[in-house]
């Protein structure tokens, strides 16, 4: 065996560890417990070792070290689709909030001619803005 191979199996030897220990613990409570409650105790430890094997894919898959104690963290959310839909909304609810208020003091201030003016100045704000979200 080489030097690499040594020290990959002893690194996932110390990986085991933790779900050694649950599988002791496992059968611990099944002698105490009794058998009625194998199927529970089983299951626990098939939905632990799952857990593992899933942080394990998941980081090989991410080139990151797994860790031992992968079953007792979340899982990593799964990943988002990049959109600019949540920028498309504050671009039109800060246009709303902030149009509304201009409009009505351009309206009062400087007659239709006022409001037309404002009215396209937001449209065109709005229509910059989500060309800019869209080439993210």
């Amino acid at each position: 065996m080489t030097a690499c191979g040594f020290a990959a199996t002893i690194n996932l030897m110390a990986d085991m560890r933790p779900l050694r220990e649950d599988l002791q613990a496992t059968l611990d409570a099944r002698r105490d417990l009794g058998p009625e409650y194998e199927a529970a105790l089983v299951e626990s430890f098939v939905e632990r070792l799952d857990a593992t094997i899933a942080a394990r894919v998941h980081s090989e898959l991410h080139g990151q070290a797994p860790s031992p104690y992968a079953p007792y963290s979340s899982p990593p959310p799964p990943p988002r689709a990049r959109t600019g839909s949540g920028h498309m909304v504050l671009l039109a609810l800060g246009s709303m909030a902030l149009g509304v208020p201009l409009v009505g003091i351009a309206a009062v201030n400087a007659g239709f001619i006022g409001m037309l003016v404002t009215l396209v100045a937001i449209v065109l704000i709005n229509v910059a803005g989500a060309s800019a979200i869209r080439h993210r």
